[in-house]
């Protein structure tokens, strides 16, 4: 399976984890979870060493995690720092643990390498932090689909004239070209929709009367994690394309959680420069996305029954799929890389590479 291992990947929201056990699946790890009395979140490997049963049927002992079987405990490290009736423990009596960090109201795991666990990397905006603009968390989108189709759609703005026509999109963008930038770490795609008439999303929240400029500028962040820039501004204004901040503009943020080959989690929320502090905005706004998130899902979950049935010919690219197919090449680079280690220039070589 292309999973990606080095990387930080979201748990769930802050809101989810408490002072009590909560198993979560992870690339097809069990993981139990919990916070413990002083705030912080643990994760921890979901099966007792000695009879494999998870964990998350267990129970906290202060800070630690008794074995709802025999009662062996383990301490927010792994380590096993009880086992009723003898006193040695083990080497071997231990459970891995996974670094986490909670950033903007998020949890996040990662899931490789504890050693390259660099909280620098973790995703991140300024407009989290900024006055001028509001953040809201939605909910999380169940998917019986891969994450690398998922992810694909996040960076694809042709779709969303045939798949979101009442919400985010309309005929008048059906033939506009789409421009795609590949170059730097993170893929973009875009493109401009120029003096048309609103969406059904700014009708409702823009208050435009008239024909608008709208854009959509979608960033796909490796492995999968997706900023989509979307917004309108009244066309007689001609506004610059680096000037969005002028229109109503809003990120909807979606962090893909690959559960398993078939199963995805997202998790979506959005920041926006309009209605700021306003909650029922936040409530007529997460209606509209979940009308349009529950067309993905019906999209995405077809396309994996599909892809499950024997195939009569390769599925075809088109002029659309830029952004989709250099997603997938990086993915297959990413996972190559971990699956070798790389042990560096030989001190003293017994071979000549010639460039």
């Amino acid at each position: 399976m292309s999973y990606v291992k080095n990387a930080w990947y979201v748990a769930g929201w802050a809101s989810e984890f408490s002072h009590e056990l909560k198993r979560v699946t992870i690339m097809d790890e069990h993981i139990v979870m919990y916070r413990t009395s002083g705030g912080s979140v643990v994760a921890l490997e979901d099966r007792c060493p000695h009879r494999l049963l998870p964990l998350s049927k267990g129970k906290l002992i202060g800070d630690n995690v008794q074995c709802g079987y025999h009662g062996m405990t383990f301490d927010c490290e792994g380590q096993c720092v009880r086992i009723p009736g003898q006193e040695n423990v083990p080497s071997s009596a231990y459970v891995d643990s996974y670094p986490v960090q909670q950033k903007n109201d998020i949890v996040f795991i990662w899931m490789g390498d504890r050693d390259r666990a660099n909280p620098d990397d973790i995703f991140d905006l300024p407009q989290f932090t900024d006055s001028a603009w509001h953040a809201h968390q939605g909910e999380a989108l169940h998917l019986k689909a891969n994450y690398l189709n998922v992810a694909e759609n996040l960076v694809d703005p042709a779709h969303v004239s045939f798949v979101h026509p009442t919400t985010l999109g309309n005929a008048a963008s059906e033939d506009v070209p789409v421009h795609v930038d590949t170059q730097g770490e993170v893929l973009v795609a875009w493109r401009w929709i120029r003096d048309a008439a609103p969406v059904g999303f700014f009708q409702k929240f823009g208050g435009f009367n008239g024909n608008v400029d709208r854009w959509h500028y979608y960033y796909l962040h490796l492995p999968c994690t997706a900023v989509i820039d979307f917004g309108s501004v009244d066309a007689g204004l001609k506004l610059a394309e680096d000037d969005r901040d002028r229109g109503v503009r809003i990120f909807a943020l979606h962090f893909l959680t690959p559960v398993s080959e078939t199963y995805t989690i997202d998790r979506w929320m959005h920041l926006r420069n309009t209605a700021v502090g306003d909650e029922s905005a936040s409530s007529q706004m997460d209606a509209m996305f979940k009308v349009a998130f529950n067309e993905d899902k019906e999209i995405l979950e077809a396309i994996q029954e599909q892809e499950a049935l024997p195939q009569k010919r390769r599925p075809i690219r088109i002029g659309i799929d830029k952004g989709p197919t250099v997603y997938r090449l990086r993915i297959r680079e990413l996972v190559e890389q971990e699956a070798t280690e790389d042990l560096g220039e030989p001190v003293k070589p017994t071979f000549v590479h010639h460039v």
